[in-house]
């Protein structure tokens, strides 16, 4: 190892031969190697500070204070240089290149309504101009408000229809229905007469394919009143289908079975697919169910506070997903809850 002046002399050797191969540097890759070359591990002012223990112990702090000068010079060297480089590539951008303002800006993404929702908004606009206001129920009910209220007591065998989410406390549900909503909206309203819809989601343990899924949206519809007759159901559910689905949409009345509603029923519509001659969407018949209905069974009305000798109404349900899938010819309900941007960017 030279001596102690010697290596004073060395440093400062070192310290302006980097400054001079400093000013050389014209970019960025060049600089990672000048810092490499003289501040890297293998350097020779590294090189220094790794032989420091061979010098002489009264020479080491003079030594050791001049090398760790030469190495705070060098670093503040390059960073100012960094800065410098930086400066004059911009500087050469900005002259080089040149901006077109005139070129049209990249049109944002915008999000939309979701499918289901924008079928909801169109039910909620034909019942409200029939004069139907929106009613909310819960979405976590009891047994007595999902079934036992229904007409739909322990025992009974419909209570197979509904595949339900029971809660860990007994007799708490997920509601497999709105009908529930009824109750709750007959008993707020009671003695006077209700017109209500009743959207919300519901929930059933069933197996997810293409046309069914555990949970889903659905609208109730009920009226109550004097006098009101199954005509009165009838021309109401045809207005609405001709509103939702064209002026020219034909509907039916089939029999059916509801134990919370007697007489029952099921609407179908003319499909307007095929125009009624049959094809994939309608499975060949020309129809499309949209909905089950019918005349609230004189036990709910008396349930909801109603006294079934005065008063009569009527009840529907119907799916928006559905009725969505039908508008739309989409043949996966599935797609309505997969989040697919693909599909959702269709609406």
């Amino acid at each position: 190892m030279p001596e102690g002046q010697t290596i004073i002399e060395q440093l400062e050797q070192i310290q302006q031969s980097a400054l001079r191969a400093l000013e050389m540097v014209q970019d960025e890759a060049a600089l990672q190697e000048w810092r490499v070359a003289h501040l890297g591990r293998h350097s020779s002012v590294m090189q220094i500070f790794s032989h420091l223990s061979e010098v002489p112990k009264e020479e080491r702090p003079r030594i050791g204070q001049r090398a760790n000068q030469v190495k705070q010079a060098l670093e503040a060297a390059l960073e100012a240089r960094a800065k410098q480089l930086k400066r004059l590539a911009l500087e050469r951008s900005l002259t080089s290149e040149r901006l077109d303002v005139t070129l049209p800006g990249r049109q944002p993404v915008r999000g939309r309504l979701h499918p289901t929702t924008q079928t909801l908004r169109k039910i909620y606009s034909i019942f409200a101009d029939m004069g139907f206001q929106i009613y909310r129920s819960r979405d976590v009910e009891t047994d007595e408000y999902n079934f036992e209220l229904l007409n739909i007591p322990a025992y009974h065998p419909a209570r197979d229809m509904w595949d339900t989410f029971h809660t860990t406390r007994p007799g708490v549900i997920l509601r497999t229905h709105t009908s529930p909503g009824q109750i709750h909206a007959m008993r707020e309203f009671a003695p006077e007469p209700v017109r209500v819809i009743l959207p919300g989601m519901c929930y059933r343990y069933e197996q997810i394919s293409a046309r069914s899924e555990i949970q889903f949206n659905q609208v109730e519809v009920l009226a109550v009143g004097r006098k009101i007759t199954f005509s009165d159901m009838k021309g109401t559910l045809n207005d609405f289908a001709r509103r939702m689905f064209g002026a020219q949409a034909r509907t039916r009345l089939r029999p059916s079975y509801f134990p919370f509603t007697e007489p029952s029923a099921e609407m179908d519509v003319e499909c307007f697919v095929c125009g009624g001659k049959g094809c994939q969407i309608c499975k060949g018949s020309g129809w499309l169910e949209i909905m089950g209905c019918g005349m609230v069974h004189p036990i709910v009305l008396q349930n909801g506070g109603y006294d079934p000798r005065q008063y009569s109404g009527f009840a529907a349900g119907m799916g928006p997903e559905r009725i969505t899938l039908l508008l739309h010819r989409i043949e996966d309900i599935r797609y309505f809850w997969a989040n697919d941007v693909r599909f959702l960017t269709q609406f």
